[in-house]
């Protein structure tokens, strides 16, 4: 099992009032001329969310909720202090009741 680290907060502030795009956009840059892995994702409605353990998380948020989810504890520290009002948390999956950490409930035809 892989733990995984998040950002979470209601869609409409992460993805439209932040300036995350670019943030997401020069991290990938930057990794690549590294030559490293990507490490984060950008989740609309995370289906982790849906697991019973996450509950209370999931109440603390408005929905629809949109996270950066990554394996990499740090980046998901920089990306805490950089935005404001989100929750920080991480989990483990695979697991049974997170088969997918990178599930979105989100609609594929919006």
């Amino acid at each position: 099992m892989q733990t995984y680290y998040y950002v979470l907060a209601s869609q409409r502030f992460l993805v439209e009032e932040e300036p995350l795009d670019e943030v997401l956009r020069e991290r990938t840059r930057n990794y690549h001329e590294q030559e490293k892995e990507i490490d984060f994702w950008l989740v609309t409605q995370p289906a982790f969310l849906e697991a019973p353990e996450m509950a209370q998380i999931k109440a603390q948020c408005p929905q629809p909720a949109a996270a950066v989810i990554s394996t990499n504890p740090q980046f998901i520290t920089w990306l805490k202090l950089r935005l404001e009002y989100v929750i920080t948390g991480e989990f483990q999956a695979p697991s049974a009741t997170i088969p997918d950490p990178l599930a979105s409930l989100a609609s594929m035809s919006s």
